[in-house]
């Protein structure tokens, strides 16, 4: 089963270290991360997950909860915990699915329906595609996915600048340009270009589709400032915070 954005996400049962969950349940009215790794104990997924639990606090301040897959039993994940907190520096506080039927694996079309049904027998290599990062709206909707490499490590970061940038989209209609560019208003504004625009709209030189946030703020005091809005350090002022991604 193919998925793409804006699909909604499969819902499953499965057991975690913290106990058996139902996925859509578990989510609620927040905002998720699934992001999968093919093995307990690969180095490159170690530090992913330090990363992680180092900014469990910065997802929780954006009502988004996070969870991890691996290709290995919950008691394997158990022991990996102890081990990314000594390397990483920081408590694994959020769940990991043991996915020894490979069930949500195939779910999410991260191995092939003829991979078997069992983990027994299978290596970091043959699970090498079981390395995806899904963001899960409120709505159950899939709203990015990105596969990884076993050789490259996820920036975790970045997804904080995404989700920020997601749930200001999904409350005003601007859009978020490249990092260190100003909040932009977005085509399906009522106040976008698309529509004739009026001599007092601000615009980058002659290109009307440029027009800035700004006019937003200005035309109505109530909305955020977004023309002081950075992405990712202020992307979301509504929010005061921001966390800038690596290099």
């Amino acid at each position: 089963m193919s998925l793409r954005i804006n699909d909604t996400a499969p819902d499953f049962t499965a057991e975690t270290t913290q106990g058996t969950i139902h996925f859509h349940e578990w989510i609620g009215d927040g905002w998720a991360i699934l992001f999968s790794h093919p093995k307990d104990f690969t180095p490159v997924c170690t530090t992913e997950l330090g990363s992680v639990a180092g900014l469990h606090g910065e997802f929780k301040k954006r009502n988004t909860k996070v969870i991890g897959l691996s290709v290995d039993p919950v008691s394997n994940h158990g022991k990996w915990a102890i081990d990314i907190e000594e390397t990483g520096g920081h408590k694994v506080e959020f769940p990991m699915i043991g996915d020894t039927e490979l069930k949500v694996a195939k779910l999410y079309d991260m191995l092939p329906a003829d991979a078997g049904d069992t983990s027994e027998g299978r290596t970091a290599a043959t699970n090498a595609t079981v390395r995806t990062v899904f963001i899960v709206g409120p709505d159950k909707k899939i709203k990015l996915h990105l596969s990884y490499p076993m050789t490259t490590g996820r920036n975790f970061p970045e997804l904080l600048r995404v989700i920020d940038s997601m749930q200001l989209t999904a409350q005003h209609k601007v859009a978020t340009p490249r990092i260190g560019s100003r909040v932009m208003m977005s085509s399906s504004s009522p106040l976008s270009p698309t529509k004739k625009p009026s001599s007092s709209m601000p615009t980058a030189g002659n290109r009307p589709s440029l027009i800035f946030a700004s006019f937003l703020s200005r035309s109505n005091p109530s909305q955020p400032d977004y023309a002081k809005s950075r992405v990712p350090s202020a992307v979301a002022p509504r929010h005061g915070r921001g966390v800038r991604p690596g290099p």
